[in-house]
């Protein structure tokens, strides 16, 4: 509760930052459609857009069900065996790829799987002439897995660790086996859950450019994403990025409208509290499975991870530590992750703090429901339209002002500053409505307000989930390749875009170092996330 004035000034700052997010996205699109002139005679019904929309349908759909599939087993083993010594360094270790730059991961993926990789070089040990390709639809998939399938298991995970312990021991008393334990009392929490944890992973993958592109191999395994980056940067083809945009925004759309319609709140049954204790973990057979999950999930994160680790060390680190090129990308890198980190958490505080404003009163109106749901929804519309249309339509939309170029590192910073709202949002909201409701009511009668209310109020309790917010922003825009592939040039490199062109240009042992450069770039950022917490927080929600 605030002093009138101070309201509007809420409200004011949520209402400009809700409407630069739909000015800078609207633009976008209108540019797209305005540079159409011939959807009629073809242009989106092709062969070759209509391939490329059934590989990326293709490939989400498998990428969703090898995650969903692998991360149930893994989670039942991890709920099962719940005291087991490094039990808790394998939940950290599964929540490394969350946070790992795109590229970083990749690399380590083709140190595994690669043609000269670990698996090919054990094969040719064995004899075996037929390598293991890592590109095309292969690679693609078990990149996807990779990243996805631990946040899966996490997810899954945190369901079954929620179930009464009055579920156990009734299941105990009546000696259910562990089919019926399964089918009664597991499976009714991971089926409301699966929707949602489904749906997210399809998005990730249905909009997936930097793995795609990466591991692609050709132009045969080309998602629409990776469609409209060539279509713009290689053949100048404003046309094809057009129609490839519309049909991108339409199939994410409609993804958004299903995910909504089956997203359900799993049910939670009644408790008496205590600690959860499971009597299904005792049969030999069983450790026996939930051992070799665990080492299976330990084996597919962990070894990428330590490969990464190893190329890095053996390549000359200090040959590109003294790279006057690296020394840029590294500048650059930084300067637009702090930029866009702190423009993302702004904004998502301003709306936060507006929308909870408009809908403090113990009548809302209409109007002020409308404006706070508008808040709540604008923070996702990035899902709806990724940064590579976002990036075709600001190419497109600038273009005649000259070099775009130029513009550049402002359009870079946005984008990836929208790319990060969804989970600065989610992370900010519920603490800052806590906070709000523990505060607003004392501060308002006591007359705190103003800069000495942030001070001494709001940023103390505050400070740890801003952190938090602003690190992960910091690392996914760190991370990033989809806008600084449109609009990268000789004045504007970045790690992610140097990495990838010596990737590019065989140079491995450099993309190595640059790749534990830029690991260990986001390992601070994130470590900065937890800056004055004594105990390690054992995982992310996102």
């Amino acid at each position: 509760m605030f002093a009138p004035a101070e309201n509007r000034t809420i409200i004011t700052a949520g209402a400009l930052s809700l409407g630069g997010i739909v000015l800078f996205v609207c633009l976008a699109v209108a540019a797209l459609l305005l540079a159409s002139g011939d959807f009629g005679n073809g242009t989106l019904f092709d062969a070759y857009i209509w391939r490329v929309t059934r590989f990326t349908l293709l490939q989400a759909t498998l990428s969703t069900l090898l995650s969903v599939l692998l991360a149930i087993p893994i989670a039942r083993a991890l709920a099962r065996r719940s005291a087991f010594p490094g039990r808790v360094w394998v939940l950290r270790l599964m929540a490394l790829p969350l946070g790992l730059p795109v590229l970083v991961g990749a690399l380590g993926l083709i140190e595994i799987w690669g043609r000269q990789g670990v698996l090919n070089t054990a094969l040719a040990g064995l004899g075996l002439q037929q390598p293991v390709s890592i590109y095309g639809l292969f690679g693609i998939l078990l990149a996807h897995v990779f990243f996805n399938m631990p946040l899966v298991a996490r997810l899954f995970l945190s369901g079954l660790e929620r179930i009464p312990p009055e579920y156990w021991r009734t299941s105990a008393n009546l000696g259910m086996p562990a089919g019926a334990v399964f089918r009664f009392v597991e499976w009714p929490v991971l089926r409301g859950l699966l929707p949602g944890a489904a749906g997210l992973v399809f998005m990730l993958c249905a909009t997936s450019f930097t793995l795609v592109l990466t591991l692609g191999g050709g132009p045969a395994a080309s998602t629409i994403e990776v469609a409209i980056y060539q279509a713009l940067r290689f053949d100048f083809d404003p046309q094809r990025a057009i129609a490839l945009s519309a049909l991108q925004i339409a199939m994410t759309g409609v993804l958004l409208l299903i995910l909504a319609r089956l997203a359900t709140e799993p049910a939670e049954g009644a408790t008496g509290g205590g600690a959860a204790r499971r009597y299904d973990t005792g049969s030999g057979w069983s450790q026996v499975f939930d051992a070799g999950w665990i080492l299976f999930a330990l084996l597919f994160i962990g070894a990428p991870l330590i490969t990464v680790l190893a190329s890095g060390l053996s390549a000359d680190l200090v040959k590109l530590a003294g790279d006057r090129t690296v020394h840029r990308a590294l500048i650059t890198s930084i300067v637009i992750a702090v930029l866009s980190a702190l423009l993302c958490v702004t904004i998502a505080a301003a709306m936060i703090r507006a929308g909870g404003t408009v809908t403090a009163r113990r009548h809302v109106p209409t109007l002020a429901k409308a404006f706070a749901g508008t808040i709540t929804a604008s923070t996702s519309l990035v899902l709806l339209v990724p940064p590579v249309v976002l990036g075709a339509g600001w190419f497109l939309l600038l273009r005649p002002f000259g070099d775009v170029a130029r513009f550049a590192p402002a359009i870079v910073v946005a984008i990836n500053a929208l790319m990060a709202l969804p989970f600065v949002h989610r992370i900010l909201a519920p603490a800052m409505a806590t906070h709000a409701a523990r505060t607003d009511r004392l501060t308002a009668s006591l007359g705190i307000r103003g800069f000495h209310r942030l001070r001494w109020i709001d940023l103390p309790p505050l400070r740890k989930p801003l952190l938090m917010a602003a690190s992960f922003a910091m690392a996914l825009s760190l991370g990033d390749l989809g806008a600084v592939a449109l609009f990268g040039s000789q004045d504007m490199v970045t790690l992610p875009w140097l990495l990838y062109s010596r990737m590019g240009s065989y140079r491995t042992t450099d993309a190595a170092g640059l790749a534990l450069f830029l690991g260990l770039l986001c390992l601070i950022f994130t470590m900065l996330g937890t800056a004055g917490d004594r105990r390690m927080p054992e995982g992310r929600n996102a």
